[in-house]
Parts: C-alpha cells; sequence; structure tokens
C-alpha cells in the first residue's frame, strides 16, 4: 500500500471519529435542551460513597420496584413507563414498555441490567471536591428524557424538588 494511501485512511478514519463525536455531542445537547424533566427517587445506597471520593453512588426507587414487580421476566435491556405527577416532575412506574403509545404525562424510560442491578442513565454522579455537604440531602435524581427513553442526570433534589448544589444545565 503506498504511503498516500495510507494518509488517506488515517485521514478518513480521523474524519469517521470525529464526527461519531460530534454527533454524540449534539444528541446530549438536544436532551438537555428539549427532553422531559423527570425527578425520580433514589433508593438507599451506601453513605460511604460520598466520603471515598468526589461522587455519589446512586440506585433508583423505580427500579427497586420493576425487579420487586416483573422479576425474571424482566428483559435485561428494554424501557419502563413512568408517570409525572400532575403539577410536578416527580415520576413513579407505571409499568414495562411494550412499544405502545403513551398517556398524557407518561415517559419511556431506557435501561439495561447489569450484575443483577437495573442501570437507568448512570450509577454515580460526580461532583466538584469539597461538595459532599451539599448533596447530603438528596432525595431524587433530576434526568431529561427523550421519547425513545434515553436519560441524561442533570442533578439532583431535595424531598421538596429543591436543587442541590450549583445550578445544574439542562434544569
Amino acid at each position: 500500500m503506498s504511503e498516500r494511501a495510507v494518509r488517506w485512511l488515517i485521514a478518513v478514519g480521523l474524519a469517521l471519529v470525529l464526527a461519531a463525536v460530534n454527533v454524540s455531542i449534539w444528541r446530549n445537547e438536544s436532551l438537555l435542551a428539549h427532553g422531559t424533566l423527570l425527578s425520580l427517587e433514589l433508593a438507599p445506597v451506601d453513605p460511604r460513597s460520598l466520603m471515598q471520593g468526589d461522587y455519589m453512588a446512586l440506585d433508583w426507587a423505580v427500579a427497586h420496584e420493576a425487579r420487586q414487580r416483573y422479576g425474571e421476566r424482566l428483559p435485561r435491556a428494554g424501557a419502563i413507563v413512568v408517570r409525572r405527577e400532575a403539577g410536578s416532575t416527580r415520576a413513579t412506574l407505571v409499568r414495562l414498555d411494550e412499544g405502545g403509545p403513551l398517556a398524557e404525562g407518561e415517559s419511556r424510560l431506557a435501561y439495561t441490567v447489569r450484575n443483577g442491578r437495573m442501570r437507568i442513565a448512570t450509577d454515580a454522579y460526580y461532583f466538584q471536591e469539597g461538595m459532599a455537604q451539599a448533596y447530603v440531602r438528596a432525595r431524587y435524581g433530576a434526568l431529561r428524557v427523550d421519547a425513545r427513553g434515553r436519560a441524561v442526570l442533570v442533578g439532583l433534589q431535595d424531598a421538596d424538588l429543591a436543587w442541590l448544589g450549583p445550578s445544574p444545565a439542562g434544569k
């Protein structure tokens, strides 16, 4: 293979990688700007995660409820349907998603099951060093969710859905 062909292949490969990265950034920015805001109750996790580093381990109450309700019938990957409370962003589990139409106030929420745990969006919230005390009162994780159920965690909230820590992006 000639040196010119190798350079051309490298340039094409680099262009493809850059295009993929930019598409991913654009999708996440679009989700932050236009996604539905949902507040999901956090399930209890090991409080030591706040002290082990600059992150908080997350688990979701809807994930626990889905595992209890559906057990072994829960697919390893899929979506659940959650419903927002009237006049609130607080959301609770309704059912497994079977691809049908959603009712008013309902949203799909994609998940995967890894190591026996249902993972929604993320299982950790990273914050600035020294800010652990700002997140001790966290009771809800705020997510932006698109129509397909893809979610991005945008911040943590207390029991009254007040934002904790610095003002999050996409709130």
